[in-house]
């Protein structure tokens, strides 16, 4: 991951509907949710959500897979993945006593 990647991934998350939005993704893969489904989660219209959403599909945050009459939504985890790292190594820059702390804490729960 760059930076550009970076920043478009941040950007897209720093909107509270896209954060729920993702959130809600990661939670229900690896079977993803229908955007009728993340409408309805959302409370918003078609059309306010599809504009969300296509934020978070240009960011390479999310997928979307046609499935009979519906499209499916999943998280892109390998992305998520990316960020985190490029965002540990970049911020630490290898330094284990800055990132081991933050590996602990994400691995005890």
């Amino acid at each position: 991951m760059n930076d550009d990647d970076a920043l478009a991934a941040l950007a897209a998350l720093a909107h509270p509907t896209r954060l729920t939005t993702y959130r809600l993704l990661v939670r229900h893969e690896p079977e993803g949710l229908t955007t009728g489904q993340l409408v309805e989660a959302t409370g918003l219209t078609q059309s306010t959500f599809s504009t969300h959403l296509a934020v978070l599909v240009h960011a390479g945050l999310v997928v979307s897979e046609r499935s009979g009459r519906h499209f499916i939504q999943r998280a892109r985890i390998d992305t998520l993945r990316a960020l985190m790292l490029f965002l540990a190594r970049d911020c630490c820059q290898g330094r284990a006593d800055l990132c081991a702390p933050l590996i602990a804490e994400l691995t005890c729960c």
